[in-house]
């Protein structure tokens, strides 16, 4: 994407169109109109967060995170995201919005669409790095344009390992040395913004699943047949 949606973002005046249902915590659609463009995002204000016995408030902290961390890789999976202050409901992320298909999510691409299964694989690393802990099917998204998206990180980067998803079906495969080369950037270090966000024992944390990702040099594999998240899509 260019550097039209990040203007967008931090720059345009957000306008409330609608809450999203079936989400856990609440989340909005909005319009943000900077000049004479505009475009839709994904808002989710603090207020709006459920508490939770095992995440801090302030998820908004690790959606940010995780699109920088995307970034930080190269690897495009995480849409733009950025922290506003000014938002209408108080402090949130607000992240692009991603136009496709909605009947499409991780089990119809993982089934119907083989040349999506590298991208596939790809958020499936993304997520043991991140320590995803709900990646859902309906999480994955691929754009009117082919590109494969994930969304959703707020439940991320916790210290302990908390792993939770529906892509499994790639578990044990080699992880390609390309994918190795990138994430070794973070065994000895985190990016200064993205640790920003964090506390210093996610941080840590992260960079042991990095390590030990580059020792096994496979994608894990759920023995217990019990790391999936609810529901499923």
């Amino acid at each position: 994407m260019s550097g039209r949606e990040l203007t967008l973002l931090t720059e345009g005046r957000i306008e409330l169109l609608g809450r999203i249902l079936r989400s856990s915590n609440a989340t909005f659609l909005v319009q943000v109109s900077y000049g004479d463009d505009s475009g839709w995002a994904v808002y989710k204000p603090e207020a709006g967060e459920r508490p939770l016995y095992d995440f801090e408030p302030g998820l908004y902290r690790r959606e940010r995170a995780a699109y920088l961390l995307s970034e930080y890789l190269e690897w495009g999976i995480v849409p733009p995201t950025v922290i506003r202050e000014d938002a209408p409901l108080g402090v949130g992320s607000l992240q692009w919005f991603i136009e496709g298909d909605e009947h499409e999510h991780y089990f119809t691409l993982y089934a119907e669409a083989p040349g999506t299964h590298a991208a596939l694989a790809q958020i499936a690393l993304f997520d043991c790095v991140a320590n995803n802990t709900d990646r859902k099917s309906g999480h994955v998204l691929r754009d009117l344009d082919g590109h494969v998206w994930g969304i959703d990180h707020g439940l991320c980067f916790s210290a302990d390992f908390k792993l939770r998803t529906v892509i499994w079906d790639f578990a044990g495969e080699p992880i390609p040395a390309p994918l190795l080369e990138d994430i070794s950037q973070l065994a000895g270090s985190v990016p200064d913004d993205v640790a920003e966000l964090l506390d210093d024992a996610e941080v840590a944390a992260l960079q042991r699943r990095v390590q030990r990702l580059l020792r096994e040099g496979v994608l894990p594999v759920d023995r217990t047949g019990m790391r999936y998240p609810w529901p499923l899509v």
